[in-house]
This record gives structure tokens, C-alpha cells and sequence, in this order.
């Protein structure tokens, strides 16, 4: 992430007004606008893969996955954040008039060497200040491994390690499946 040149401070109307003409995605820090760097083919792949399997398995449940595009909002702590994938099951988050959401059951993030610092301290603390997340999933690209943290009480995230030949559950919208099915086509890049 790169932060923007200008230091100016924006509201959140400001931002969300601007970030629809933006040839380019922004995050929302408390007044500021933070570029997104684009993303490399494995993370795209992953990310399409992933949400390919959600959004399979959330037909019919009244639940919604968006990929890459769809901002979370924080109020309490003046933020937005691109997720790579969230899942919403809130009739609040159906708004067709608002370009975020508020209620995020499960958040992935496809981890990069430029974010997964941020990633994994900063915005996962963020995050969890949304008393309605209730898993927060950390997949790597550089290798098979999945971790996802799933809340038990506010300040109480249990994790779980998933590597090659398991199978992930994801407890907030009820799927599990073969972690190698995250990863599907990686190899075919050289």
C-alpha cells in the first residue's frame, strides 16, 4: 500500500464520492485515502477460486460474497478496507445505494509480501472491532496454507492451521472444503 500524495483530510462521504470516479482503489484511514496495489496472477487466481466456491455454495441462503471490489465499513474506528473476499448474511448490506458493507461474517485475505504485515495486524484488529465478523481467514500464495481465526468471545479468536490434503471449514456460513481447491490452476503458471 502506498499512501496518497495529498495529506488532506476527507470525510467519509468525500471518500466514497471520489472513490467512484477513481481510476484506482483506495482504503479509508481515518481521513485518508491509501492507494491499493494491484494484485499479482496467484492472487487473482486464488481469489476467483475462492470465490467461485462461495458464491456456489451461498445459493439460495440469503447470504452474499463479494470479491475484491466491495468495501467494509468500520464506523467506530473511521475506516474502510478492500477485503479480498467478504461474506454478508445482513438484509442491512443489501442496499443496492451504498458501495460498502457493514456486516461481514467471514473476511478473507490472500496474503502478499506487500500486505501480509497489514494483513495479519493492524487491519485484522480492525476488523475485529465488527462485533458481527466471526472468522477472518489469512490464505498464503506463496505456499499451501490457510489460516483462519474464529471468534469465540470479543477479545477471544481461536485459529486454526490448514496445509496440504486438509479440508477448511469455514463455521460462519457452514462449508468445508479441500484446501488444494483454493489453489486450483497455481501450477499452471511458470
Amino acid at each position: 500500500m502506498s499512501v496518497s500524495k495529498s495529506h488532506a483530510y476527507f470525510t467519509p462521504e468525500d471518500y466514497l464520492q471520489l472513490e467512484r470516479i477513481s481510476p484506482i482503489k483506495h482504503e479509508y484511514l481515518q481521513g485518508q485515502m491509501v492507494a491499493v496495489a494491484g494484485a499479482s496472477k496467484a492472487h487473482v487466481i486464488i481469489t476467483g477460486n475462492l470465490a467461485a466456491l462461495l458464491v456456489n455454495h451461498l445459493r439460495g441462503t440469503g447470504c452474499i460474497a463479494y470479491a475484491s471490489n466491495m468495501k467494509v465499513r468500520l464506523p467506530s474506528l473511521n475506516l474502510f478496507y478492500y477485503p479480498d473476499l467478504a461474506v454478508t448474511c445482513d438484509d442491512g448490506d443489501l442496499r443496492s445505494d451504498e458501495d460498502f458493507i457493514l456486516h461481514p461474517k467471514l473476511i478473507i485475505e490472500v496474503l502478499s509480501d506487500s500486505t501480509e504485515a497489514f494483513d495479519r495486524g493492524d487491519k485484522f484488529a480492525d476488523y475485529r472491532s465488527n462485533l458481527v465478523l466471526e472468522e477472518y481467514v489469512l490464505v498464503h500464495q506463496q505456499q499451501i496454507l490457510v489460516e483462519r481465526y474464529q471468534r469465540q468471545s470479543d477479545n477471544l479468536w481461536l485459529p486454526r492451521i490448514y496445509q496440504v490434503g486438509d479440508t477448511a471449514e469455514f463455521a460462519s456460513i457452514g462449508i468445508s472444503c479441500p484446501v488444494s481447491s483454493f489453489y486450483e490452476n497455481i501450477s499452471q503458471l511458470l
